[in-house]
């Protein structure tokens, strides 16, 4: 059975992630699992010393179970797990996340304890995973799934990427919402005439979306061709999406995880969940 993955610690932003998992997970058909990385010794910043390792294996269980009787109950009929693992988080939960169709996480926060995945932990977990990773903040993502709202996904045309389109595509079906695909151009070094430029400019965009088009009939595609910088164009079309699909090119030099500046400008100023999606 296919399954959803999704970090959870005591944050918020962790549970409104579960919340959106769950959700997500039903609409797949999929089962809901729970993981709770448990990094031991704590971190400094939120070590205390009467804390003992048995201490904290408790208290991880006990929000695992919390979670998932709270999630039980708002999503009758959900199978879901629990999972309570040891390691560094961003390596542990892409190991759990590695047989998942997607991985949830909160949007921010402190660590593995005191605050959600986001952060320079969330980060590193994107980077180290191929599996597509859904980054969802607490506000207003509690109570809902937003299937009536746009999925609103980025398309380089100059690195198109199958797997962005095929996830955007999906989860617009899904929905039976509308895709809008946003592509941000500039007018090149030798400037020519803006109206040419936009015409061109959406001529690539249709081309690029019509195979996934044809594959989704069903989805009502609006494009949107605008121009300004990719990651600006972006967070501005996605204001009032109920989901917002970026690329993230996978790095094979042994340098740290490529994450991207779109997929950075989309993760910290847009208000819906951002999918990231890797892609060679």
């Amino acid at each position: 059975m296919t399954h959803v993955t999704v970090g959870l610690d005591n944050s918020p932003e962790s549970l409104a992630a579960a919340h959106w998992a769950a959700r997500d997970a039903g609409l797949r058909g999929a089962d809901l699992l729970l993981v709770h990385v448990e990094e031991w010794p704590l971190p400094v910043a939120v070590a205390m010393p009467t804390i003992t390792h048995d201490d904290h294996r408790s208290w991880a269980d006990r929000l695992l179970e919390s979670a998932a009787g709270e999630l039980r109950r708002a999503h009758a009929g959900l199978r879901i797990s629990t999972r309570r693992v040891s390691g560094r988080p961003p390596a542990a939960l892409a190991l759990e996340a590695a047989d998942a169709e997607l991985l949830v996480l909160g949007s921010r926060g402190l660590g593995t304890v005191m605050g959600a995945l986001m952060g320079s932990v969330g980060l590193a977990t994107i980077g180290a995973t191929r599996t597509p990773v859904v980054v969802v903040r607490a506000e207003g993502n509690v109570g809902g799934h937003d299937r009536d709202k746009d999925v609103v996904v980025g398309v380089d045309l100059h690195r198109p990427a199958g797997p962005v389109l095929s996830f955007a595509f999906g989860e617009a079906a899904r929905r039976g919402c509308a895709l809008r695909a946003v592509h941000g151009w500039k007018l090149p070094l030798v400037v020519g005439h803006s109206a040419e430029g936009g015409r061109e400019a959406a001529a690539a965009l249709g081309a690029a979306l019509l195979p996934w088009h044809r594959e989704h009939p069903s989805v009502e595609v609006v494009e949107r061709s605008v121009m300004g910088s990719a990651a600006e164009v972006l967070v501005d079309e996605a204001a009032d999406a109920g989901l917002v699909v970026v690329g993230r090119h996978v790095r094979h030099a042994p340098l740290a995880p490529h994450i991207g500046h779109v997929a950075h400008a989309a993760m910290h100023h847009c208000k819906a969940p951002v999918a990231v999606v890797a892609h060679e």
